[in-house]
């Protein structure tokens, strides 16, 4: 899975804003009949390479986007983003879902669908090719995106990495 995840320390003096991607009514089947309760997947981002992803479950559809949008501040994560897009070519898989994001040159826009637009848009890249595979599930496309998006490198993080200099990095 994901190798390098860079977690972000404090959200403090981050400015957060937060995309609703999904919402589910689920029933829970009783002696007494049925009750129903709803789950949120929400995902939180600076749209300047910070993202995080939560899951809220909770009886109304606010109490369920509001515990959502406190579960993603708890797990964010760092991506490196150059000149609006990715650095390098990524495919990940969570579950059914498989994600295959590729960097666009500037005024591409977000070609991407749905759930992982949200993601996207919520780190802050404005040109990229997207393209997800296999099952559109919602939380499992959010999270195979994250995990693609952690799984990114600069050129930097290569060569420190490496130990070497940048220049060793792209002559070879």
């Amino acid at each position: 899975m994901a190798t390098n995840m860079n977690k972000v320390k404090s959200t403090n003096d981050l400015e957060l804003k937060d995309r609703l991607v999904a919402i589910n009514r689920v029933t829970k089947v009783t002696k007494g009949g049925r009750t129903f309760s709803f789950s949120a997947i929400v995902v939180v981002g600076n749209e300047d390479g910070i993202v995080g992803w939560g899951l809220g479950k909770a009886g109304e559809v606010t109490a369920a986007i509001a515990k959502g949008t406190e579960a993603a501040k708890k797990n964010l994560i760092k991506v490196p983003i150059i000149k609006g897009t990715i650095p390098h070519m990524q495919v990940s898989k969570f579950g059914g879902a498989q994600v295959f994001i590729h960097p666009a040159s500037h005024g591409t826009g977000v070609k991407a669908g749905g759930a992982m637009r949200a993601v996207l848009e919520s780190v802050g890249v404005t040109d990229v090719l997207a393209k997800s595979k296999g099952s559109s599930n919602p939380h499992n496309l959010v999270k195979a995106t994250i995990v693609a998006l952690s799984e990114l490198r600069d050129a930097q993080t290569v060569a420190q990495n490496r130990g070497v200099s940048l220049d060793t990095v792209f002559n070879g």
